[in-house]
């Protein structure tokens, strides 16, 4: 016979299979399941090879240094080296701000953390320091309390600088558990609206916070809402140094406009240019020659010695204190470094091994935190420099870092007269990114609601309740929202699009057309205890009938119908029932189906007289039995990732019912025989499962 289709129509053909048919004719292969002894013989098994791979691993050093293309790559990396040095001293010394510190604390967290990820790093871009200096300032409350109140021999600084060391270190410690613990896949519940929610409300902290040296006020510290460092501002308003101001709102407007024609141009510039260095080295001289301390009061940097501290161990008796303060701040900084990293490997085509970051960061950390270095992660503007200006592996870091120390060996004192405010407009400037994030809130609200709400969320407990509350409360936010969105589930009834056999929601589409007397039911999700009741009852809702009340009811109905055919009110006919003239009713014909009465527990007695109902006509008793529009029900699974034994067992309950009703109405005998069948099918999430009902005329 022959067929016409048309250009676009695809005419597939195949035979249809069961589980067990498949398995045979495939042949499939059963799993071989190991002990644990031999697992366990398996990990510690060594070899020359595995021996050589697992030094690689840990040590990345070793894999791409002895491959390193000198001639192709050096030149590029001694550029960027030397530009992302520049910036690493300024910003050091700008972010050593951020937690109340002499800045030169800044310039070794520029300096010792990239030591390590030389060695241990897999990224080649990423440009390691102090991009998690909120979160120091923030825990550093406790440096004004206990232990140290009653100590005369710390003074605040060095209050400070140690229990910034300590978390640091205990912040490492958490790392380099996790990468040993090879759990780094934990870092992907932070969502990307999770993070931009996050990373916004540090922008606004930082900005907060940096605003009292802007207008050099003095303010008192507060961790949290960030509404008690305005009103300290407002209320010593009146002592702002004007020459601080000024210097603090020209590097803003002059860094940002910089920064904006860098962004505008940067396929035409070869390097961007180094504003920041600029600005530094400009206010450094003004400084000197005005002599703005003496004359106006102006708040300088002073104090930049030269030369390393002595290493210095951790205090014990603060990890207390700092314990969940640390965890979230290495979850987070991993995070970030993380994201950061693959957008660079996506982009320059090799891969990131994320464990092995975790390891890198937690041992900078540790070793950063003994010798006065605070928390490391990803400095964002700083990789996007090293990047920009050429930089191809972490040969750039390791000269960024040399240009670090030979400042902090020599040219420290440069840097003495520079305004405090100078620095505080670099770190405010470079907040532009972070905020910028808030113009995506429009965009994600008509891409995903719930995403949105998700950013919204974090941003607003971040500000409020502090980062490491917020983040925490972002999180659990989260979790919800997934909990909900499979708790509920997405159910649809799908139609028809006509002279097609393409099925959509019929609720999305006007033109589509159900299939008489054929319900179609979809569910998107996972089906588990956490939602098996609420797909019961959409399913109920689709369907338009509950089984077990229209059985109990037509079966009450045939009871009291065969009552009135032995008190001699009704006669059975082979048209239906005719009811006695004595009666008042009109006779109704109904059609040849027959249907026997079935009470719950017992059988139908062999005397009983089969009589013929139609359940769409009235019926002449008083019982209101619910109408069934269906003949068949059909269960579309293809969305449906997985079961759980509690929704196995409701669904075994669900087909028991609908086969009782089945069997009421059409002498389905064999019905619940073929109910484990179907369940072990249901079990391997087949395409769709299909329920034939009687018609109502039975």
């Amino acid at each position: 016979m022959d067929e016409c289709f048309h250009e676009n129509d695809y005419h597939v053909s195949r035979r249809i299979y069961s589980n067990r048919v498949f398995d045979q004719v495939h042949e499939r292969q059963a799993q071989e399941i190991q002990s644990l002894r031999e697992r366990l013989g398996r990990a510690c098994g060594c070899t020359d090879k595995w021996a050589v791979q697992k030094i690689k691993g840990l040590l990345p050093i070793l894999d791409w240094l002895p491959k390193y293309p000198v001639k192709q790559w050096l030149p590029g990396d001694v550029v960027s080296g030397v530009t992302t040095g520049l910036v690493c001293c300024l910003q050091g010394v700008a972010y050593a701000l951020l937690a109340s510190v002499a800045p030169v604390y800044g310039l070794y967290s520029a300096f010792f953390p990239i030591l390590t990820y030389f060695v241990l790093g897999t990224s080649r871009h990423i440009s390691v320091g102090r991009s998690m200096a909120l979160f120091i300032n923030n825990f550093l409350v406790v440096s004004n309390k206990q232990p140290f109140k009653k100590n005369l021999l710390y003074s605040r600084e060095a209050q400070r600088i140690l229990v910034a060391c300590t978390m640091t270190v205990l912040v490492g410690l958490f790392q380099v558990a996790m990468g040993l613990m090879q759990v780094g896949f934990l870092v992907r519940y932070l969502s990307d609206p999770l993070v931009g929610g996050f990373t916004t409300a540090a922008a606004f902290h930082v900005f907060i916070s940096q605003i009292k040296t802007i207008v050099s006020v003095p303010i008192h510290n507060h961790n949290g809402f960030f509404s008690f460092t305005l009103i300290d501002v407002s209320r010593n308003i009146n002592q702002t140094n004007i020459a601080d101001l000024i210097a603090g709102l020209l590097t803003i407007f002059i860094v940002m406009a910089v920064k904006e024609i860098n962004t505008k141009f940067q396929h035409k510039i070869p390097v961007p240019i180094p504003i920041e260095v600029i600005v530094t080295v400009i206010a450094s001289a003004v400084s000197h020659v005005m002599d703005l301390n003496s004359q106006y009061g102006a708040s300088i940097v002073h104090s930049l010695p030269r030369g390393f501290a002595p290493p210095q161990i951790p205090n014990i008796a603060l990890i207390g204190k700092i314990l969940g303060s640390s965890f979230s701040t290495a979850v987070v900084g991993y995070a970030v470094a993380v994201s950061v990293a693959k957008v660079y490997a996506a982009k320059h085509d090799y891969t990131v091994d994320g464990n092995q970051e975790l390891i890198a960061f937690g041992v900078s950390n540790i070793f950063g935190g003994c010798f006065s270095s605070f928390v490391a992660s990803t400095a964002l503007s700083r990789t996007a420099v090293q990047e920009s200006t050429g930089g191809k592996s972490q040969v750039a870091g390791i000269i960024s870092a040399l240009m670090v120390m030979i400042v902090i060996l020599a040219l420290g004192p440069f840097l003495q007269p520079l305004q405090k405010s100078v620095l505080a407009g670099i770190v405010i400037a470079n907040l532009k990114g972070m905020f910028m994030q808030i113009s995506e809130v429009p965009v994600l609200w008509r891409q995903n609601k719930i995403d949105c709400l998700i950013w919204i969320a974090t941003c607003l407990a971040s500000i409020v309740l502090g980062l490491d509350v917020g983040l925490l409360a972002g999180l659990v936010f989260e979790m919800g929202t997934v909990v909900v969105r499979t708790q509920f589930p997405s159910c649809a009834t799908l139609g028809n699009v006509p002279n097609t056999d393409i099925y959509k929601n019929m609720k999305d589409y006007k033109n589509i057309d159900e299939i008489p007397g054929i319900k179609i039911f979809k569910c998107n999700s996972p089906i588990y205890f956490a939602n098996i009741d609420y797909f019961k009852e959409k399913l109920r809702e689709e369907v338009g009938f509950d089984a077990v009340r229209v059985f109990k009811k037509r079966n009450k109905a045939l009871k009291k119908i065969h009552k009135l055919i032995k008190k001699g009110k009704l006669q059975a006919t082979e048209n239906g029932l005719v009811p006695v003239a004595s009666l008042g009713v009109e006779n109704q014909a109904f059609e040849k189906e027959q249907v026997p009465e079935l009470d719950e527990g017992a059988s139908q007695p062999d005397s009983e007289v089969k009589v013929q109902v139609d359940w769409t006509s009235e019926l002449p008793v008083s019982v209101s039995v619910p109408t069934v529009h269906i003949h068949s029900l059909v269960v579309d699974f293809s969305a449906v990732s997985f079961l759980d034994v509690v929704a196995a067992k409701s669904l075994k309950l669900v087909c028991l019912m609908l086969y009782l009703y089945c069997s009421l109405l059409s002498h389905c005998s064999n019905a619940i025989m073929h109910l484990h069948n179907m369940i072990v099918t249901f079990m391997s999430l087949q395409t769709c499962m299909t329920f034939c009902l009687p018609q109502n005329t039975r």
